[in-house]
């Protein structure tokens, strides 16, 4: 193979040309210094983020007032199932920034002279009118009236449907081996000098300086886990893009459900499988809502992103991609977006190919553009780098995709706690998230698909609630969702998701996207001052990632030294090996952020970063 002309970087490695992989080789290829396309911006000093937005997501309308809803829920629930008044223990709505528990004083000092974070005011939610005692759940959110019916899936699948297509696969695991992958080569890179600017758009709120709608000091003390000390310190949790905190109202909810609620799902059967059925529906339209979908047979409950990947690896793609058909997906990809995909290929005989990414961390569009053809059968790839911070022009890319015929799979675990997420605006074919990583508990995520499409592809799983008839002859399935639920699910932490993302609805996701933005530039601009600090990952465009490398430093030492500190951030390497390879690279800390982090959770990690640096550990 071939070394690419006048590349650097990487290129004097002798690592294949960009955008091309056997999956077999189980090698990456080198995209060296390819020009970046001008919606790639290249290492242009004073490249802003204040254009950090989901390419053509529109603003969308707030949802309806959960709180009107949930009365007339309760009056309609006492009237279907005669439960008598007092049955169940009524609970308050939560509200957003309400009574406040007592933060611990932070004695951190700032590093430099960066003005006061003034408190905001906290976000509060509506007040709450009388309404008459109800049984139903405090929690719930507005439903369609049509969900309200005798039948379990009666709204979801229509009276008298007719049955699920018989799907007759034979489809073996083939173990196929894999050659072992050369060693990476690394090469340093150089970097430019590069700044990230202050917002200037004046519709942007400058919320952490005390002046916005978003009060992050009252948001973190609906988190109670935030309110600990670690090793005698105050907890600064760093770690967001592992996983978020969950505030007191998903806390709350979840121990509601199985004080009143728990049951297994399909209402026919009693009182308590009713309750818990409604509130597992009701999560499903919380996601619906969230991500903008047209239907609840959109969404698929699944255990996260890693799961959703695979689900759609193992049976779309067993059904649609062949011997000399073509993946495409890029070098930001977590592990989750890589090996399904390898997997895949090494069953059928399809080819990988991998779009390569600038020195900035940029998808390179003419590159990926050029990937495309008649024999790509699926695009798939993240709208938020978990290593970089990235974030792709995703919406162009699934045009370019869908020009080519082929399908696009989005992995948006890293964006659905940042930004504004719209599937009809992205034009997706499949969109996949993580619950934990947006507030919600772990082992539960979700799925989108258009109905007709998850209608047209074969379940991946078999077993309870998933099927419509068995005989030892056959099977018939149900219609999307249930097709790809089978078992019982994960019913109480579907409904913690649905009452996070009803959460952040209610906080305003355009709220926390221009906080962390500001966060996010402030936090550049202060690890700047850090001696021998190299930022991995400049895009112009960044979700809530601060990436980095520390001279003289391993990074899984600086990440115990902050952890004694009291400080929480993750070293090593996310999950993402081939893109920190691009960069020379095996590990890096990242510090990554979510709407209850402050300007002092960052002054707190630079002053922890200078006194490494000065070799010396002094207590904050």
């Amino acid at each position: 193979m071939s070394t690419p002309e006048g590349g650097s970087g990487l290129a004097g490695a002798g690592i294949a040309p960009p955008g091309e992989l056997r999956s077999h080789q189980g090698q990456l290829p080198n995209p060296g210094d390819t020009p970046s396309s001008p919606s790639a911006a290249g290492s242009t000093p004073g490249a802003s983020l204040a254009g950090a937005r989901v390419p053509g997501a529109p603003t969308l309308p707030d949802p309806l007032d959960p709180i009107a809803m949930t009365s007339m829920l309760g009056r309609l629930a006492n009237e279907m199932f005669a439960t008598p008044p007092g049955a169940q223990p009524e609970m308050p709505t939560p509200a957003i920034g309400g009574a406040p528990t007592p933060a611990a004083p932070s004695t951190s000092a700032p590093v430099s002279s960066a003005p006061p974070v003034s408190a905001a005011p906290s976000v509060a939610a509506p007040p709450v009118s009388a309404a008459p005692p109800s049984t139903a759940s405090p929690f719930e959110s507005p439903l369609n009236f049509d969900a309200i019916a005798p039948s379990p899936f009666a709204a979801m699948f229509g009276e008298g449907a007719p049955l699920g297509e018989l799907f007759a696969l034979s489809l073996p695991l083939v173990d196929a081996p894999i050659a072992p992958s050369p060693e990476p080569v690394a090469q340093p890179i150089s970097f430019e000098a590069y700044e990230i600017a202050p917002v200037t758009d004046v519709s942007l709120p400058r919320s952490i300086r005390g002046t916005g709608p978003l009060d992050a000091h009252a948001l973190k003390r609906e988190f109670p886990i935030l309110s600990q000390t670690v090793h005698g310190k105050q907890l600064v949790w760093l770690d967001n893009a592992a996983t978020t905190q969950k505030p007191k109202t998903v806390i709350d909810r979840l121990s509601y459900f199985y004080e009143n609620e728990n049951s297994n799902i399909h209402r026919a059967a009693h009182t308590l499988a009713a309750r818990a059925t409604d509130a597992y529906e009701s999560a499903r339209e919380s996601v619906r809502r969230f991500v903008n979908a047209p239907s609840t047979k959109d969404i698929v409950f699944v255990r996260g992103a890693t799961e959703g990947i695979n689900l759609v690896a193992q049976s779309w793609g067993r059904r649609h991609v062949n011997a000399g058909d073509e993946v495409v997906i890029s070098w930001l990809e977590h592990h989750a977006n890589i090996v399904p995909w390898q997997m895949l290929c090494n069953e059928t005989g399809a080819r990988l190919r991998v779009a390569p990414v600038d020195d900035r961390g940029q998808i390179i569009l003419e590159e990926y553009e050029k990937l495309l053809g008649p024999k790509t059968r699926l695009v798939s790839f993240t709208q938020v780098s978990n290593a970089l911070g990235t974030i792709t022009p995703a919406k162009e890319m699934v045009e370019m995709a869908h020009r080519h015929g082929a399908r696009v799979l989005v992995d948006g675990a890293q964006a659905v706690s940042h930004m504004r997420v719209d599937v009809q605006a992205l034009g997706c074919d499949f969109y996949v998230f993580s619950g934990h990583k947006v507030f919600a508990p772990t082992g539960i995520g979700a799925v989108y698909s258009p109905g007709a499409l998850l209608d047209a592809t074969p379940p991946w799983q078999g077993g309870g609630n998933m099927i419509q008839d068995v005989t030892f002859e056959r099977t018939v399935y149900q219609p999307a969702p249930a097709r790809f639920e089978a078992g019982t699910g994960n019913i109480a932490d579907a409904v913690g998701l649905g009452a996070a993302l009803d959460w952040l609805s209610r906080v305003g996701i355009e709220k926390v996207e221009a906080h962390e933005h500001e966060l996010l530039v402030y936090g550049t601009e202060r690890l700047a001052t850090v001696p021998g600090l190299t930022m991995i990952g400049t895009a112009a465009a960044k979700a809530g990632v601060l990436s980095f490398v520390l001279a003289g430093q391993k990074t899984e030492e600086v990440g115990g030294m902050l952890d004694k500190e009291g400080i929480a951030v993750r070293s090593g390497h996310h999950c993402a090996q081939p893109i920190l390879r691009r960069f020379g690279l095996e590990a890096t800390v990242r510090a990554s952020l979510a709407p209850y982090n402050t300007c002092e959770d960052i002054d707190a990690l630079v002053a922890a970063l200078h006194r490494i640096q000065a070799g010396r550990a002094n207590p904050r």
